[in-house]
């Protein structure tokens, strides 16, 4: 038995050998020439005053989070919807649709099953099975995709003075 486990040692050794120096070999016959790169002129970069960003679109369940200017998320829940409703916060108040909702310049539209979100040129959809929420000073999303559920508890972002 002795015998077979040195001759499987000795030829593990002797591919692992072969391997590197088979490796070590590419590695040496690369080579980076010397000599100059020639590269178009880069284009006039606008100044931070006339340049304008694309407004932002689409349908997203976290629509609130990336608007931090009006809302910041607190919280984060997610799982089996049983799990995600248990974590509503205790004295939650059902928001009812139709509803506007503003936050700084932010503005909610709840609808039935989904909600708008506008913040000037953005605009997001918040796509269905949302539900929202109040408790305390904080708004509480609830998003239902099937049988997994999404939590999120925002509070009002502070204005800034500028």
């Amino acid at each position: 038995m002795t015998r077979y486990f040195f001759i499987a040692a000795i030829l593990v050794l002797a591919v692992a050998v072969a391997a590197t120096a088979y490796v070590q070999r590419d590695l040496i016959r690369i080579r980076i020439a010397p000599g100059n790169v020639l590269a178009p002129p880069k284009a006039e970069q606008p100044s931070k005053a006339t340049a304008s960003a694309a407004p932002f679109s689409g349908d997203a369940p976290w629509a609130l989070s990336a608007l931090p200017e009006c809302l910041t998320q607190i919280e984060e829940d997610s799982g089996s919807l049983p799990y995600v409703r248990s974590h509503l916060p205790k004295g939650a108040v059902a928001i009812r649709p139709p509803a506007t909702l503003v936050f700084g310049d932010c503005t909610i539209r709840v609808r039935a099953f989904d909600a708008d979100v506008e913040r000037g040129p953005d605009r997001f959809h918040i796509p269905p099975r949302a539900s929202f929420y109040r408790s305390g000073g904080r708004l509480v999303l609830l998003h239902a995709s099937g049988k997994h559920g999404e939590l999120r508890i925002y509070k009002r972002t502070a204005p800034t003075s500028q």
